[in-house]
């Protein structure tokens, strides 16, 4: 069977378990993808899978980014760090990030 091209691939399908409000990250095995919209319990939606988003971060020293660096999702705290030890990748950061603040700006990497 030939593979047979689908979709450019910026968002994928994905039917949460549980209301799903937009701008959720949601973690499928090594996949990182956002919710842009509400999603409702068992209807069919779509996750970003690409895109450039801000994502919620740790302040406090040695909590900052520089641009190029790689952000991971810890998902047991809900925030980006640079720890890839037990966190998914979400992608590269593009916007400095400073330790006092609260997000940080990456393009989703898959």
């Amino acid at each position: 069977m030939a593979t047979t091209f689908v979709h450019e691939g910026a968002a994928i399908d994905f039917t949460p378990g549980a209301d799903t409000p937009a701008g959720t990250v949601v973690v499928q095995g090594d996949l990182v993808g956002v919710t842009r919209v509400d999603l409702k319990a068992g209807q069919l939606g779509a996750l970003a899978v690409q895109g450039v988003f801000d994502f919620p971060k740790a302040t406090g020293a040695g909590t900052g980014f520089t641009v190029g660096a790689l952000a991971y999702w810890d998902a047991t705290n809900g925030v980006a760090t640079k720890t890839a030890s037990g966190n998914k990748l979400i992608g590269k950061v593009v916007r400095d990030a400073a330790d006092a603040d609260a997000s940080v700006r990456a393009r989703l990497m898959q």
